[in-house]
């Protein structure tokens, strides 16, 4: 906001009409008035947590009234992993006058806000906001930007862990190098593993392209594997699931869309929930409220899924009283 020291009466009202003009170009106030509300989402790759996300950010509005083809207008665009094409999206959205961009995933977040700081935008499947410069605390962001963060306590799954694998102590994680989220991810893990018993071994990567190679270079030297909200590493799942069922190493994946494709288990998110928190913030913004005031939020509950499929291919038994309480799921097991 306006930060000069107002040393007159004409200095107040130019300060006044600039806070005003900063405050509207970034609130929505005229949104809830617009017969038609364009939304631009960026999405930095396509996998099934992301895609999740976005259904759970549509599904959220239609329920609170805005539906395509009605009331508002969706334009999806996707950069393929590639931030260049990100930038490129965001530069898009604001010259085709989007009310809104819906970022999914850091990378995808932090091209739509260095690109527009007036337009506001939602952003979800971001680790750490304010570590990725998107906003100043995650109570108040003080910026066009608000959202929800993918940030989980690691601490969760390591239980979990050394639950269903109790003699299991080397600890593999695959990350993208280029991730902030990832980075952030691979910290928490090094620094919670003392208190399990657990040693993080980690390989990072630079593209999908690697990661059969990283993997193939963790085998003999680890129990387990860890798959975090890395999108690079969720893109290659399915390649990991199978090398690792072949070498009988588990996957404990960081939410639910991993285990749908072949990690064992998890104590982790559920993104289309969390993309429909973000919708409801979406909604806030429509009827006037400004995203700077709008505090970024992280799922309260954690969802813990189990995939049976993987337990009986590699002959671990999930404890009863765990299984009453996990949801089941199968698939990804070849």
């Amino acid at each position: 906001m306006v930060g000069k020291r107002i040393l007159s009466i004409i200095s107040l009202v130019t300060a006044g009409a600039l806070l005003t003009a900063c405050t509207a170009s970034g609130s929505g106030k005229n949104l809830k008035d617009k017969k038609v509300i364009k939304i631009g989402i960026s999405q930095l790759v396509e996998h099934p947590a992301l895609d999740s996300a976005r259904q759970g950010f549509i599904d959220a509005l239609k329920d609170k009234g805005f539906e395509e083809g009605k009331n508002i207008e969706i334009s999806v665009q996707n950069a393929q992993g590639d931030i260049a094409t990100a930038q490129s999206i965001s530069q898009k959205f604001i010259s085709s006058k989007q009310d809104m961009i819906f970022a999914i995933a850091t990378p995808a977040a932090q091209a739509a806000y260095n690109s527009t700081k007036k337009i506001p935008i939602l952003v979800t499947a971001v680790t750490d906001p304010v570590g990725a410069g998107l906003a100043k605390t995650m109570d108040k962001p003080d910026t066009n930007v608000t959202g929800t963060s993918d940030n989980i306590t690691i601490e969760k799954q390591f239980e979990l862990l050394k639950t269903l694998i109790p003699q299991g102590k080397k600890v593999g994680i695959l990350y993208n190098t280029s991730e902030n989220n990832s980075e952030v991810q691979l910290k928490k893990a090094k620094e919670a593993a003392p208190k399990f018993n657990l040693e993080i071994i980690s390989q990072g990567i630079t593209s999908v392209n690697e990661a059969s190679q990283a993997l193939s270079s963790l085998i003999g030297k680890v129990d387990v594997v860890y798959i975090p909200t890395d999108n690079m590493v969720a893109s290659s799942l399915p390649l990991i699931s199978d090398i690792c069922f072949k070498n009988n190493i588990p996957i404990i994946g960081a939410e639910k869309a991993h285990v749908e494709q072949g990690a064992l288990a998890s104590n982790g998110i559920d993104y289309k929930k969390l993309g429909y928190e973000t919708g409801l913030k979406a909604i806030e913004i429509i009827n006037g409220k400004a995203p700077q005031d709008i505090s970024i939020s992280e799922l309260k509950e954690m969802s813990l899924v189990i995939n049976t499929d993987a337990a009986k291919k590699l002959n671990i038994v999930i404890p009863e009283d765990m299984l009453t309480k996990a949801e089941k799921v199968t698939g990804g097991v070849k």
